[in-house]
């Protein structure tokens, strides 16, 4: 039975999935079907997110209502600040929320976020966290990045989407490398990130217990199979952040080399 029959507060779905795995379709699609329900979805200002301005019928500072009855809002600093605010409208209409994570970034940290914030643990549950996965690219990004990795070992639900874009083989290759890392969670194939909204909101799917393990320092090895370096080798969540020595300090965004820069202009680049 999912949460939302049995817990009055609000479920909350934590979507996540590396840059270009199909959040942005995703999520426009929540915000144009008529599928009867009212959704809060924020979406972060660093990731790829654009919200379809036709999608649009009001709008009040940093959020949005939308022509289905939904609502959205985005992510400009502080994410429990920007949870406050949504709440404190008439969160009575939201039958959920969705909180749209950056594609660089651990959802971890983001599923704290609602056990350790006083009115967000009294008005909202934490119902799922669900790892959009680009079946064709999942390869190349689990080489290069841990956070990749940490997307997908911490969901409990996965969305495999592009699966029309490669070879049945590659994709049962790929759906072996996803329970490698993740050997709990369902998978759903998907094109164009067309998946049933009921297999991701409204779960019951999260697992403290299962969050707690993951967060918890490992003294062991991180993985078992090819060590950094060697052929074969896959980041896992607990992988160092640098092959170089000494991770670099600052955040994950730092030590993955990546860096927002937003340019102006009154007349067209060349």
């Amino acid at each position: 039975m999912s949460v939302a029959a049995t817990d009055p507060r609000i479920p909350v779905t934590v979507l996540t999935g590396y840059l270009g795995a199909g959040k942005t379709t995703l999520l426009n699609r929540i915000l144009r079907e008529e599928h009867g329900r009212r959704y809060a979805v924020v979406v972060n200002e660093f990731g790829e997110t654009g919200i379809d301005a036709g999608l649009v019928v009001g709008a009040d500072e940093e959020l949005f209502e939308m022509n289905n009855g939904c609502v959205c809002c985005t992510v400009r600093g502080d994410l429990i600040r920007t949870l406050h605010q949504l709440l404190g409208r008439d969160s009575a209409r939201f039958d959920a929320i969705i909180v749209e994570t950056t594609g660089l970034a651990d959802p971890g940290p983001v599923a704290q976020t609602f056990m350790v914030d006083p009115l967000l643990r009294a008005r909202t549950v934490l119902d799922s966290v669900t790892t959009l996965v680009d079946a064709r690219h999942i390869a190349l990004r689990l080489a290069d990045s841990a956070e990749a990795a940490a997307q997908i070992a911490f969901a409990d639900q996965i969305v495999l989407n592009k699966v029309d874009l490669v070879q049945p083989q590659e994709l049962l290759w790929t759906e072996a490398l996803l329970r490698r890392l993740n050997p709990m969670a369902p998978v759903h194939r998907a094109e164009r990130a067309e998946v049933a909204l009921e297999r991701i909101i409204g779960v019951g799917g999260f697992d403290l217990a299962r969050m707690e393990a993951m967060l918890a320092p490992h003294d062991g090895p991180a993985h078992d199979g090819p060590a950094h370096g060697e052929p074969g080798h896959v980041h896992g969540p607990h992988c160092a952040q640098s092959h170089d020595g000494d991770a670099p300090p600052g955040g994950h965004l730092e030590r993955s080399g990546i860096s927002s820069l937003s340019l102006h202009a009154h007349a067209p680049l060349d």
